[in-house]
C-alpha cells in the first residue's frame, strides 16, 4: 500500500502489526478505525483511549532510539521535530507524517491515509462518513436566526483561533460570529487578544479550551480587568470545554461541535 501522507509517498509492504503512535490525534483515530490491536506504543500525550499502551515516548522530543526499541513497522507522527522521519526512514521503518489539519477536509483525508495504511479502509471510511453525518445533523439543528458572537480562549495569554483555522470552521458550521476575526493582527490565525479587547467586544459566549491545563472559569474569567460585567459572564454563558478534544482533529471532533451545539441552543 502507498500513502499519500505529509511526507509523501510512503509505501507500507505489508499490514502494520507494531504501530508506534507519536501524535495523541492519530492515536484515537487508529482506535476508531478498528487499528487499535496493531498498536503497540503511544506517546505521553495520548490519554485517549484508554486503553491506548501509553509510554514515556515524546512527540515532540523523539528519541529514535526509543522508538526503534519498540520493534515498530510503522510510525506515525504529527510534527517532524528534529528530523525524526529522516531518521527512522534510513532505517527502513516507514513513517507517515500527518500534521495538524487546517479544515475539516483535511481531517477526514489523515483518517482515511491511517485506514489505508494499517488495513482497515472501510472502517475509516465508515468512522468520516459518521463524522460527516453527525456534524451536518447538528449545524442543521442550530437555530441561525440569531447571530451569536464568540470568544474560544486557547490559554490564559490570552490567545484565540480566528474562523480561518481549524477549529474556527466548527464553530462556523453553527452561525457563530467570532471576534478574534476582527483582532488587529491575526495573522495565521491565532492573535493574542488583549482583555481591552475582548472586553469591548463582549461575546455572547465564551468557550474555555484552558480548564484541564490552567483551571479557568467563569469566576477565574470574572476576575480578569474589565471582565465581570461582560455578557456571557452575567449571563452564564461560559463554557469549560475538554482541553484534548478542542485540540485534536480526530473523530471526537463531533463531541466538541455537540458542546459548542448544546451552548448555541441554550444561548438562543
Amino acid at each position: 500500500m502507498t500513502v499519500e501522507a505529509g511526507n509523501g509517498q510512503v509505501t507500507i509492504a505489508k499490514r502494520p502489526e507494531r504501530i508506534v503512535s507519536l501524535s495523541p490525534t492519530a492515536t484515537e483515530t487508529l482506535f476508531a478505525i478498528g487499528a487499535g490491536p496493531q498498536v503497540v506504543a503511544v506517546d505521553d500525550q495520548s490519554n485517549f483511549p484508554a486503553e491506548a499502551p501509553k509510554t514515556e515516548l515524546s512527540g515532540f522530543k523523539p528519541n529514535v532510539e526509543a522508538i526503534v526499541a519498540h520493534k515498530p513497522d510503522l510510525v506515525v507522527v504529527a510534527n517532524d521535530t528534529d528530523k525524526v522521519v529522516a531518521e527512522l526512514t534510513k532505517l527502513s521503518i516507514p513513517v507517515l507524517l500527518e500534521p495538524a489539519a487546517t479544515k475539516l477536509e483535511e481531517a477526514y483525508d489523515e483518517i482515511a491515509d491511517l485506514g489505508a495504511a494499517t488495513g482497515n479502509p472501510d472502517k475509516a471510511q465508515q468512522t468520516v462518513t459518521t463524522m460527516k453525518t453527525e456534524l451536518e445533523r447538528l449545524a442543521a439543528e442550530a437555530p441561525k436566526d440569531k447571530k451569536l458572537s464568540y470568544y474560544h480562549e486557547l490559554d490564559q495569554t490570552p490567545y484565540a483561533a480566528t474562523s480561518t483555522t481549524f477549529i474556527g470552521q466548527v464553530y462556523s458550521l453553527f452561525g457563530l460570529e467570532n471576534i478574534a476575526d476582527k483582532a488587529p493582527d491575526a495573522a495565521g490565525g491565532y492573535p493574542k487578544l488583549s482583555a481591552e479587547f475582548v472586553a469591548q467586544a463582549d461575546p455572547a459566549l465564551i468557550f474555555l479550551a484552558d480548564v484541564k491545563c490552567c483551571q479557568q472559569s467563569k469566576d477565574t474569567l470574572a476576575k480578569r480587568p474589565g471582565w465581570k460585567n461582560l455578557s456571557a459572564i452575567k449571563n452564564d454563558q461560559v463554557i469549560q470545554l475538554d482541553d484534548d478534544i478542542a485540540s485534536r482533529w480526530g473523530p471526537r471532533v463531533v463531541d466538541l461541535a455537540k458542546a459548542i451545539s448544546a451552548a448555541v441552543g441554550k444561548a438562543a
